[in-house]
């Protein structure tokens, strides 16, 4: 499931629009890396996003 644990960021809908305008569906995922982490103070592996890594969300084991 392409959803982080930490701020909930998941999969989201839209439209591929061609160049005549005709739409199809289309999804864009989250960038979901699984981390090790320390989580209260236990090692667990967690699915985070790339953007709670790279703002220091998560503290990495």
């Amino acid at each position: 499931m392409a959803k982080c644990s930490v701020c909930g960021k998941g999969v989201t809908f839209g439209h591929n629009v061609s160049h005549s305008n005709r739409k199809t569906s289309r999804t864009w995922k989250a960038n979901i890396r699984k981390v090790k982490a320390n989580v209260n103070g236990t090692t667990k592996t967690v699915a985070v996003c790339s953007r709670c890594l790279r703002s220091g969300k998560v503290s990495r084991a």
